[in-house]
């Protein structure tokens, strides 16, 4: 089972039938108990940082998350969920986020409108390995919704992808059982479902 975290945001039904569209037995869950059971976990995020970062507070739900990830079970954190990865946001300064990576979200710079909201080329970070995205496209498009992002100078052994939008965007990581996204992949076409058939496959191994 793969648990989709629901911790009162908007928009998880449209990851939940995604994963469901590619062979995944995704399912809503708010119970701490089936996160911890769970063969896979996705968090998903939409609005701001410090409403999710609440959300996922006052749901209870913040402690299973975190020991999920300890544990090593296979994890996707989307938009805002991946942004909670993060220690803090400038969107939302005082609020704390999950710590699992170190740095800060910040403003998307440059003379660019905001949120980026639209489809935007995705770029491989060269000579790095991605059991995400290697073998799917050379130079895929996916959907994407922010005005924020990690900064990717900190990070950059984690970026597997980035995307242009008045700088450069770290639009995908991985670090060990940890995947994250800043684009949607459950709207970003066949690119987008074969990202999610991925991590599918890799909860079912």
């Amino acid at each position: 089972m793969i648990a989709v975290v629901d911790y009162g945001i908007g928009n998880l039904r449209s990851a939940e039938k995604a994963l469901l569209k590619v062979g995944g037995d995704a399912r809503l869950v708010a119970n701490p108990q089936d996160i911890l059971g769970a063969q896979g976990v996705v968090l998903p995020g939409v609005g701001a940082f410090g409403g999710c970062a609440l959300a996922l507070e006052a749901s209870g739900l913040r402690d299973a998350v975190l020991k999920v990830i300890e544990a090593g079970t296979p994890f996707l954190g989307i938009c805002v969920g991946y942004q909670l990865l993060y220690e803090n946001s400038e969107e939302d300064s005082g609020i704390e986020g999950l710590g699992i990576l170190s740095g800060s979200v910040k403003k998307l710079a440059g003379e660019v409108k905001l949120p980026q909201m639209q489809w935007n080329q995705l770029r491989r970070v060269p000579g790095r390995e991605s059991a995400m995205l290697d073998d799917i496209a050379a130079l895929p498009w996916a959907y994407f919704v922010h005005s924020y992002a990690p900064d990717p100078v900190p990070h950059l052994d984690n970026v597997v992808a980035v995307c242009d939008y008045g700088e450069e965007v770290a639009a995908a990581i991985e670090k060990d059982n940890v995947w994250a996204t800043q684009f949607h992949p459950e709207k970003s076409g066949e690119f987008g479902l074969a990202v999610l058939a991925r991590f599918v496959e890799r909860c079912q191994a």
